[in-house]
């Protein structure tokens, strides 16, 4: 027996020291890989650009995407937009790139991302290079994408969405009533409605009024660029989205929505027509991470001076975030930095936020504000940039958004569940406490407040919301009621912030850099464009992402299908402090 459990214990250290070794082993094939020298691209070749993943606005490259290993082929898979948009723009100018090969059924992103990989897509047709987009199924956010393409190809037996967009809002009221649990909600603003998933069981009247409005706003301007590239009108659009008349392949056809309908292998012969070679030969494809590596043709100025863009993506939380996090000491440690820099002239912001703590969201536009005395600082807005993300905004000298960009939401509130009966009836926990002072146990989620302790936080929030908007009047140069009046916490695209004061111009990163360098006075030679904070690495972005799917394994296998209301439940317990914050996991569909 002491011989058998010799065997099974030196087999599990065995098995150990393998996965130990195995895992150095392929971060070690990751290293060398991201070090591989420059890729070198034969002539005729077609670049392949795979969309069906999440998009950021940076990241850093997947080596194993080129070693087609089970299990690590498309992890982790995330592009970056930064990334995409330069290689489009080196394909435009490189001789031995033909055309475009793309792959955009199911892109993870928000529309004014997608907005930017479609501009640049345009642009680089401008080099008379052709785009050939080949999907089995193409969802609402896929096609638009792909709309731009020459040839859009779908499958014979696929599918291509075109219904409109949606969003759908969870509600925890019901499970909170049934553990008990008591949310003591305290916010301004009519239109807040981040709150409502712990109070209600369906949408307020003013939240649906909101969420339709900018709905509509994002859904116009998605199919006025539509009808432009395949030659429609948006009337024929809605028609179509109404009554629902693509319901297979031949609809898509005959409506025009895609080019041809075929097989992948048919797409390819087309592409050999492009490229003038004969049917038996093999196309020369070249991926995105690979096409990075190759030689740089956009050159780049050798001034001194720089233009720093600061990418500010995630939640606001305080301290320096995780990550996946804005973390308020980092970023106002980078506009620090950026502003002490004798040799950055100017500075973009770009935000993609949906806001988080306002107290977080303070301590950065304080950087910003002692920026714009010695510098221009512009801000950029990427998918979203609402509540804490337009906090951040609005002290900046000029604010740039896309059509799509969803802002707004000046309205702050804040949320302590009140668990005493949950811990009392349903786990049998009961709290007793003592205190020096009447008020030393105040907050607590243990006991009911008092009416009184209930009207300090309810002040403090809105002395907040009084704090919000009086800055916001400030870098709007607007005055405060008539800030308030587009304010409430209500929520807005980009185009509707625009007609009501909130944005000062619509477009994208490269308009707000270029209105960055104009008013620093910088000739469009005459600068360099840095990104801060430095992108995560492989490895790094490797290991973060394998920490992630260990605690989501951890909590699915404890609760089952109960998982994403304890994820929902544990980010409401997040909440610490007072929130500047959009509606929870607006997702557009």
């Amino acid at each position: 027996m002491l011989q058998f459990f010799k065997y099974v214990l030196a087999t599990l250290v065995g098995l150990l020291l393998f996965f130990v070794v195995g895992f150095f082993l392929l971060i070690g094939i990751a290293a060398s890989f991201s070090s591989d020298p420059e890729t070198t691209v034969a002539t005729n070749s077609v670049l392949k650009l795979n969309l069906n993943r999440a998009i950021d606005e940076t990241a850093a490259d997947n080596p194993f995407n080129e070693l087609n290993l089970p299990g690590f082929g498309n992890a982790p898979a995330n592009a970056g937009l930064v990334q995409i948009k330069e290689a489009l723009a080196n394909a435009r100018l490189d001789e031995n790139i033909r055309g475009i090969y793309l792959e955009a059924n199911y892109p993870a992103a928000g529309y004014a991302t997608l907005e930017e990989i479609r501009n640049a897509l345009l642009d680089f047709k401008k080099s008379g290079k052709f785009v050939f987009s080949y999907g089995e199924v193409y969802s609402e956010k896929g096609f638009y994408l792909s709309s731009v393409a020459d040839q859009i190809y779908l499958n014979p037996a696929g599918l291509l969405e075109l219904n409109g967009l949606s969003t759908e809002y969870t509600f925890f009221k019901g499970t909170l009533d049934k553990l008990e649990i008591k949310p003591e909600i305290f916010k301004v603003g009519d239109y807040k409605s981040a709150v409502e998933p712990f109070t209600r069981e369906d949408m307020s009247e003013p939240s649906r009024e909101q969420t339709l409005s900018f709905l509509n706003s994002l859904n116009d301007f998605a199919f006025q660029n539509i009808a432009q590239a395949r030659g429609l009108s948006t009337e024929a659009l809605n028609r179509i989205a109404d009554s629902l008349s693509v319901q297979n392949p031949n609809d898509a056809l005959r409506y025009k929505l895609v080019t041809h309908l075929g097989y992948f292998d048919q797409v390819e012969t087309a592409m050999r027509k492009r490229l003038k070679v004969s049917e038996d030969k093999k196309i020369d494809y070249v991926t995105l991470s690979k096409y990075r590596k190759a030689p740089k043709l956009v050159k780049s100025s050798d001034s001194e001076n720089r233009i720093a863009v600061i990418v500010a993506s995630g939640e606001i939380v305080s301290g320096n975030g995780d990550g996946d996090n804005i973390g308020s000491d980092k970023i106002a440690a980078e506009i620090r930095k950026a502003r002490l820099d004798k040799k950055v002239k100017a500075v973009v912001l770009r935000i993609n936020s949906p806001g988080g703590s306002a107290l977080a969201s303070d301590v950065m536009w304080r950087e910003v504000e002692l920026t714009k005395q010695v510098k221009p600082i512009i801000a950029s807005m990427s998918d979203v940039a609402a509540s804490g993300g337009y906090y951040m905004a609005m002290g900046c000298n000029k604010i740039v958004a896309h059509p799509n960009t969803i802002t707004g939401s000046i309205g702050v509130f804040g949320i302590i569940p009140n668990v005493e009966n949950f811990l009392r009836n349903k786990l049998g926990i009961t709290t007793d406490y003592v205190e020096t002072n009447e008020y030393a146990e105040f907050p607590s989620a243990t006991h009911e407040m008092t009416a009184f302790e209930k009207g300090i936080i309810q002040k403090s929030v809105e002395q907040t919301y009084d704090s919000f908007t009086n800055k916001a009047a400030q870098g709007r140069k607007m005055p405060q009621e008539a800030i308030k009046k587009i304010a409430s916490g209500r929520v807005w695209s980009g185009a509707e912030a625009k007609q009501n004061g909130l944005v000062d111009e619509l477009g994208g990163l490269e308009d707000a850099i270029r209105i960055a360098a104009q008013a620093a006075k910088l000739k469009a030679d005459d600068y360099r464009v840095r990104y801060y904070p430095a992108p995560k690495s492989f490895v790094q972005e490797f290991l973060s992402d394998m920490n992630e799917e260990n605690e989501a394994r951890i909590l699915r296998n404890q609760l089952g299908p109960l998982a994403p209301y304890a994820k929902a439940l544990q980010k409401m317990q997040r909440l610490q402090g007072i929130q500047a914050r959009l509606p929870f996991d607006v997702e557009i569909r």
